[in-house]
C-alpha cells in the first residue's frame, strides 16, 4: 500500500526534519557559493536557450539522462510504457532507468551511492533521507542551481512554500533534495466510521474526541460483546496512525506514533522541548487509555496484524478503523459489502481536540537528489531543464499523474479530468481493462507527486472532496523552525534519536494498556534524562541557536 508508506513517511519526517539535519533554504541560492557552478559554459549541451515558466522543455537534440526508478510490485515497470516513449517525443529526453524493488529501495541506493554508480537522478527521496549521502559529497547541492528551475522558484513563490523549504537545509546553508512541493497541506488520514451504526443509536457524526468517546460508549452499551473500535498500521510502530490523529488533536506537535518526534518546538518559550514529556502528550495517553480501560478501544489494536483489524471491522465486530481515502473505498466497502450489504461506512472528517480546529504537516512530498557527477555533463544545464518541466511545470505534472489527452485521459470545458473508459486508476473507472499506472506507467510514484490542490484533488471522489473542503477550512499550524546539525552533531544525533524515541513509544504503550499507571508520571520524565533527553534537547536547541544567529547576521548584511 504506497500510500500508507507515503503518509507515514513524510509526517514522520516532517516531525524531525531538523533534527535530522534537514532545512530548506528556499531558493535565495542562485549558484553563488559555488565556484565551480558559477561557470556553466561548457554544460549547456541540448540546453534550451531560453526556458521559463510554462515554456515546454524540448533539448535540442536527442540526449539520455540516467535515474534510479522505485519499482513497486503493484505496477511494476514496463520498457513499453507509453510514460517513456511519450515523455521522449516531448522532451528530446530518453530516461535510461536502473529498476530497484520498492521492498529495497532505500537500501540498494546507499549501496549505489557508496560505491559511486549513482545515475544522474534519484527520485522517490524524502527530505531527510539525503542526509547520510552529504558529507561524502555524492550528491549536489541543489541549492546552488535553483536559477535554472524557473517552476521550481514560481511554485515556491506564489504558494509561499518558503518555511517549508526552510526546513531542508544543511548546516552549510544549502540543500541538496528537490522536494515534491504541495500547494496546501493534505490530511488523508482519520478514521472509518459505520454511519449506519450512527443512524440506529441515533448520534451524529462525531466532531470532537469528546464526540467520539461519546459515540463509542453508546455502541458498546447497544453491542456489549464487542470492542467499538478496532484498530491497524501498528507495525512496526504501535498506534500508528491513531496515535498520531489524537497526539496532533491534543497539540503534541506531529502527534504520537507515525508522527513522533523526540522534539517538538514550543514557540512561547522559542525552544524545543521533549514531546514525551509535554503535558499535551500526557493528555494524549490518558485519552487512549481511557478508552482501552472502558473496553471500547481494542487492546490488540497496538499488536495485530493490518489483515487481523480489517476483518474484525469488514466482519461487523467493530465499527470505527484509522483509514485513508484509498483503503476505505479498497478495503472496507468491498469487504463489508460481503457481510452486511446494508453496512454504510464514510471518512469522518478528523475529530478536534484541545489544539483546536488545526491542521498539522508540511506541503513537501518526496523528491529527487541528483548525482554530484551530473554537474560534470555537458548536458548539465539540459537535466536541470528538463527536471524542472516533468517535476514543477503544471504540464509536466499533468502529464506525469494523467498521461496523453485523448489517450489516458479528457478534459471538460470546465478542465476536469476524466479517465477514458478503458484506463482505470484507484476505482476511478472500475469496470476498464487498464491501469493507468501498471499499463502506462502514468501515476507510477517515481515521477508524479506534488503540484495544486486541484491537481492532487483531479483523482479524488466528490465524497473525499467534501472531507477535504473540511479540512482545508482548519488552520495549518506554522512549520518549526530549522535547526540543521553539522556532521560532529549528526552523529551524535544518530547515537541518542532511535533510543530515546523507542522508550518512549515502549512507555507509551504500557501507559495506554494499562501496564503502568499514570500516577508514575513523574517517574516516566525523570526516565528521559537517564536516556540523554536533557542532552538531546540541548544539541537541537543549541543547533536552532546558531542558524537564528547566521539567519540574524545574513538580514544585517
Amino acid at each position: 500500500m504506497n500510500n500508507i508508506s507515503r503518509r507515514s513517511m513524510l509526517l514522520s519526517l516532517g516531525a524531525t526534519l531538523g533534527a535530522a539535519t534537514l532545512g530548506l533554504t528556499g531558493c535565495s541560492s542562485d549558484g553563488g557559493d559555488d565556484k565551480k557552478g558559477s561557470d556553466l559554459s561548457k554544460n549547456r549541451a541540448d540546453a534550451m536557450d531560453k526556458f521559463g515558466v510554462g515554456d515546454q522543455f524540448k533539448a535540442t537534440s536527442p540526449v539520455t539522462f540516467t535515474t534510479l526508478l522505485n519499482d513497486n510490485p503493484g505496477y511494476p515497470e514496463k520498457s513499453n510504457w507509453l510514460f517513456w516513449t511519450e515523455l521522449a517525443k516531448r522532451t528530446n529526453v530518453t530516461l535510461k532507468p536502473t529498476v530497484v524493488p520498492l521492498s529495497d529501495y532505500e537500501n540498494k541506493r546507499s549501496v549505489i551511492i557508496g560505491a559511486g554508480d549513482a545515475p544522474f537522478l534519484i527520485p522517490k527521496t524524502y527530505p531527510g533521507q539525503e542526509a547520510p549521502f552529504v558529507a561524502s559529497g555524492a550528491i549536489l547541492a541543489v541549492s546552488d542551481y535553483v536559477d535554472l528551475l524557473p517552476n521550481y522558484r514560481d511554485k515556491v513563490a506564489k504558494w509561499n512554500l518558503q518555511g517549508d523549504v526552510d526546513t531542508v537545509l544543511q548546516d552549510d546553508g544549502k540543500y541538496y533534495v528537490l522536494p515534491g512541493l504541495h500547494q496546501d497541506v493534505w490530511i488523508d488520514y482519520t478514521f472509518a466510521i459505520r454511519s449506519d451504526i450512527l443512524d440506529q443509536l441515533g448520534l451524529q457524526m462525531p466532531k470532537t474526541l469528546d464526540d467520539l468517546h461519546n459515540a463509542l460508549k453508546a455502541m458498546k452499551a447497544a453491542h456489549p460483546d464487542r470492542y467499538p473500535m478496532t484498530d491497524r498500521w501498528s507495525q512496526p510502530t504501535p498506534g500508528g496512525a491513531m496515535l498520531q490523529t489524537f497526539g496532533q488533536a491534543f497539540g503534541a506537535g506531529y502527534g504520537g506514533g507515525w508522527g513522533y518526534a523526540n522534539a517538538t518546538y514550543d514557540g512561547g518559550s522559542d525552544k524545543f522541548v521533549l514531546t514525551g514529556a509535554m503535558d499535551q502528550y500526557k493528555a494524549m495517553i490518558d485519552y487512549t487509555r481511557t478508552l482501552v480501560a472502558e473496553k471500547l478501544l481494542d487492546p490488540e489494536s497496538f499488536t495485530q496484524s493490518d489483515d487481523q483489524a480489517n476483518a474484525k471491522f469488514t466482519s461487523g465486530k467493530s465499527f470505527v478503523i484509522s483509514t485513508n481515502a484509498q483503503e476505505l473505498v479498497n478495503t472496507y466497502r468491498p469487504g463489508l459489502a460481503k457481510t452486511d450489504p446494508n453496512a454504510k461506512v464514510v471518512k469522518m472528517p478528523v475529530p478536534v481536540g484541545p489544539a483546536g480546529e488545526v491542521k498539522v504537516g508540511l506541503r513537501l512530498e518526496n523528491g529527487l537528489m541528483i548525482s554530484k557527477k551530473a554537474r560534470d555533463s555537458k548536458d548539465f544545464v539540459a537535466l536541470m531543464q528538463f527536471v524542472d518541466w516533468l517535476f514543477y511545470s503544471d504540464e509536466g505534472q499533468i502529464f506525469a499523474k494523467w498521461g496523453v489527452e485523448n489517450v489516458t485521459y479528457t478534459r471538460d470545458a470546465a478542465g476536469n479530468f476524466k479517465l477514458t473508459k478503458d484506463v482505470d486508476y484507484v476505482g476511478l473507472n472500475p469496470t476498464a481493462s487498464k491501469k493507468l499506472n501498471a499499463d502506462f506507467g502514468f501515476s507510477n510514484g517515481n515521477f508524479a507527486y506534488g503540484g495544486s490542490t486541484q491537481l492532487l484533488e483531479s483523482t479524488f471522489s466528490e465524497e473525499e472532496k467534501q472531507f477535504q473542503a473540511i479540512m482545508t477550512a482548519r488552520k495549518t499550524l506554522p512549520v518549526p523552525p530549522p535547526h540543521p546539525l553539522n556532521a560532529d552533531e549528526q552523529e551524535q544525533f544518530a547515537l541518542w534519536e532511535a533510543p530515546l524515541k523507542d522508550y518512549v513509544q515502549q512507555q507509551t504503550l504500557k501507559f495506554i494498556l494499562g501496564e503502568r499507571p499514570m500516577s508514575q508520571w513523574d517517574s516516566f520524565k525523570s526516565e528521559l534524562k537517564g536516556k540523554n533527553g536533557d542532552q538531546y534537547l540541548s544539541l537541537i536547541n543549541g543547533a536552532y541557536d546558531r542558524y537564528k544567529s547566521k539567519k540574524n547576521g545574513s538580514d544585517k548584511s
